[in-house]
């Protein structure tokens, strides 16, 4: 399934065989990167951001890897990759590279929506973080049960295992760029729900 950013000059593609599950991500910290891009889409109408929870390696890009850039809204904070060029959200991992873990955005992929759900259900059905919504959210318990199961069995195994995040991290488990970092100032400015 092809992955691109909205002016096309990053593009990549992603194995469906690998992604844990879709989930709509409700924290704070999703909504206040979805700000920070400017772009409008990127919620739902309860602050939530639709993401594909997948193993790193299910990702390649093949077109415009000098565009990809990173922030962090934290020190400690995910790495939020994005194309530069236009803000396209492209993924989040975890700043440890041995957390094998990557949520790519669903606007990152170049799909038709009846396809995205064909291929992964329908958006919504799992929520994650539903207590920071905006308002109140419905989700099937079972579904989100089953789907935060799905990704913790991904990213335990692949450690057990011994795999590494090397998509977005150099040998030494440094990010590939250097993530600009937001200050306490300017998360709060984006953390503001209204």
């Amino acid at each position: 399934m092809k992955l691109a950013c909205r002016c096309g000059q990053v593009e990549g593609r992603i194995d469906p065989r690998r992604v844990h599950a879709r989930a709509s991500c409700y924290c704070r910290d999703c909504r206040a990167f979805a700000r920070w891009l400017g772009s409008a889409g990127l919620l739902d109408s309860a602050g939530g951001t639709d993401i594909l929870a997948m193993a790193p390696d299910a990702l390649q890009i093949t077109r415009g890897f000098e565009k990809v850039a990173c922030m962090s809204l934290g020190q400690r904070g995910l790495l939020r990759w994005y194309a530069s060029c236009c803000r396209t959200p492209l993924g989040n991992v975890p700043r440890d590279p041995k957390l094998y873990y990557l949520g790519v955005p669903v606007p990152a992929i170049a799909a038709p929506a009846d396809a995205v759900e064909a291929a992964f259900g329908p958006r919504g059905r799992i929520a994650v973080n539903a207590g920071s919504a905006i308002v109140p959210v419905a989700s099937p318990r079972l579904a989100g049960i089953i789907g935060t199961l799905r990704i913790a069995v991904g990213v335990i195994a692949a450690r057990l295992r011994g795999r590494r995040n090397m998509l977005l991290f150099d040998a030494d488990g440094l990010p590939l760029r250097e993530p600009l970092v937001l200050d306490r100032a300017q998360r709060e400015a984006l953390s503001a729900d209204s």
